[in-house]
């Protein structure tokens, strides 16, 4: 009786320990496998976000490169502008500023010595598709002394006037109504004769006779020539430069976040 009490003491110890470990396996393999899904869900999801992520950056490359281009074209397109506006000012304007800046350089103060109408210039107007008509004017002579270097000298508007005539002060813009430019000539002819002192620019250097009144090329000309160019070659400049600078700092982005993953 003991032999067999033993026996199934044995055999209940033998049977029992087998079924417990056994649910401990599947209970463990269950928990594993749930673990696995939810990271297998995990990665899946980590990666459709990445995908989404990678095609924006795609779009928005593929959206800002023509933006790009174009904004180099109008860069380069504006610099080739402002250089040509700089060949063709140059060659028109800033010649004649530094043939005729150098003669009437120095500012006085002019006397009116004599205003007289020595008669009627002939001048001509367009009437139409080659057709010219003669109009006349009246030309007012004005002698000047400079109060500086006590010279006289004729007095003319400016170097346009002084190059068209050697004896009128103004010449008017011709038309068919000579009584309009007639009046026009009597105004600056009442205007000295009432301020009998003006300022008038003159040539130190007395190679030039002439004394005029306003000059069309001075240093103010030349800075208002030069200035539109200037600000489009800039504006172009700084264009290309902004946009290189974005290309750079785009790349330098993308480069620190692939550090960082």
């Amino acid at each position: 009786r003991s032999f067999q009490q033993s026996r199934c003491c044995v055999a209940s110890a033998s049977g029992g320990a087998p079924r417990s470990s056994g649910k401990m396996f599947f209970v463990a393999g269950a928990r594993n496998a749930a673990a696995s899904g939810r990271e297998n869900k995990k990665r899946l999801i980590y990666q459709k976000f990445r995908e989404v992520d990678i095609l924006d950056k795609k779009k928005t490359v593929t959206a800002l490169k023509p933006g790009e281009d174009r904004a180099i074209l109008l860069g380069l397109g504006m610099i080739l502008c402002s250089m040509m506006m700089y060949f063709v000012l140059g060659i028109t304007v800033l010649r004649s500023c530094a043939d005729r800046y150098s003669v009437w350089t120095v500012e006085g103060t002019c006397a009116v010595i004599n205003s007289t109408v020595t008669g009627d210039m002939n001048c001509s107007y367009s009437c139409g598709s080659n057709c010219w008509r003669v109009s006349r004017f009246p030309c007012l002579q004005v002698y000047v002394s400079v109060n500086n270097t006590g010279r006289i000298g004729r007095l003319s508007h400016n170097e346009e006037t002084q190059d068209a005539s050697s004896e009128c002060v103004y010449i008017p813009r011709c038309q068919k109504d000579s009584a309009a430019m007639r009046a026009v000539i009597v105004n600056i002819s009442q205007h000295l004769k009432t301020n009998q002192h003006v300022s008038c620019f003159y040539d130190p250097s007395e190679q030039q006779d002439t004394v005029l009144l306003t000059r069309l090329y001075d240093h103010s000309a030349a800075f208002h020539t030069l200035l539109w160019p200037s600000c489009t070659l800039t504006i172009g400049a700084l264009i290309i430069v902004m946009v290189n600078l974005t290309q750079y700092l785009s790349r330098l982005c993308e480069e620190i976040g692939k550090i960082k993953r």
